[in-house]
């Protein structure tokens, strides 16, 4: 399998992997029970997480990953953000989608504003497109339903054992005029919101990933687990609970951040308090007919 099917594989796993958890995200489910189940149904298809499930709720627009024994539970009125990645052999594919807990209209217009800004930036996925008119249409979209788009959250290329990579995928007409080429695989993923417009830096997340090749004496069987098990991709402070306990994970990784071998990401919580968000999210790859992985 060369690695363009391999990415078309772990974007089959990635659709079948919503299907399956979209009925999960319900009144009374755990935020954790929910990760833990997405997470091993992308393994028990023949991928791996990418990422860690991320699970946001309402004004956590991003980044939001349940920690060992998280006692969030969703509750009428939510909206709920499923973001996950698959990889198969490196090949990463990366797609979100938003739940409203039981009925409510402004959670539905949100969701319906977020995926139909996806569906025309996908439609515009071609070999010339300026990041520019994606932005600018995907804006335009948005503010139609009376909300705005977040306008520093933005989609991004990528690769093999790569999540984040150029180009970035603007969510507003940002004056980019760099060209979109044939060929390249890009997540789009526009965030509506009844806030600002713009997310701002919250507490750690327990996302980390490989910052530097650093070594340790301490804890070195952990390091060497992390560097196999995910290289440069990330992964959660619960993944590697799991596997050597919560104590001696919360210190090895406390050690390997002070050294500078690996970063924490921060919770991206929307500038305005009490506010929501949704979040509509495909993996494309380039080219005049778009081909939609997730």
């Amino acid at each position: 399998m060369d690695s363009l099917d391999k990415f078309r594989q772990s974007g089959k796993i990635a659709r079948q992997v919503k299907k399956y958890a979209r009925p999960l995200v319900k009144e009374g489910a755990k935020a954790l029970d929910i990760a833990e189940a997405v997470e091993a149904k992308i393994v028990s298809l023949g991928g791996k997480p990418a990422f860690p499930v991320d699970v946001s709720v309402n004004d956590m627009a991003a980044h939001y990953v349940p920690i060992v024994e998280d006692a969030l539970t969703l509750k009428k009125g939510d909206l709920v953000k499923i973001d996950l990645g698959v990889h198969v052999d490196g090949c990463v594919t990366d797609t979100a989608f938003s739940v409203s807990i039981g009925k409510n209209a402004e959670n539905e217009k949100l969701i319906k504003a977020s995926d139909e800004a996806l569906k025309i930036a996908t439609s515009m996925a071609k070999p010339g497109v300026r990041l520019k008119e994606i932005g600018a249409a995907v804006e335009k979209k948005i503010m139609s339903y009376g909300f705005e788009p977040i306008r520093n959250l933005n989609g991004h290329g990528v690769g093999e054992w790569t999540i984040h990579s150029a180009p970035s995928i603007p969510s507003f007409d940002n004056g980019n005029t760099q060209k979109l080429k044939e060929g390249q695989i890009i997540a789009i993923e526009p965030f509506a919101t009844t806030g600002s417009g713009y997310v701002k830096s919250g507490k750690g997340s327990g996302i980390y990933s490989l910052h530097s090749r650093g070594n340790v004496r301490q804890f070195r069987e952990v390091l060497e687990w992390v560097k196999s098990e995910y290289k440069t991709l990330p992964f959660a402070k619960r993944h590697v609970a799991n596997k050597f306990g919560k104590l001696k994970a919360g210190l090895a990784l406390k050690l390997f951040v002070a050294k500078g071998i690996i970063k924490e990401y921060s919770t991206l919580p929307e500038d305005t308090k009490g506010c929501k968000v949704s979040q509509s999210e495909h993996t494309v790859i380039i080219a005049d007919k778009p081909e939609i992985l997730t």
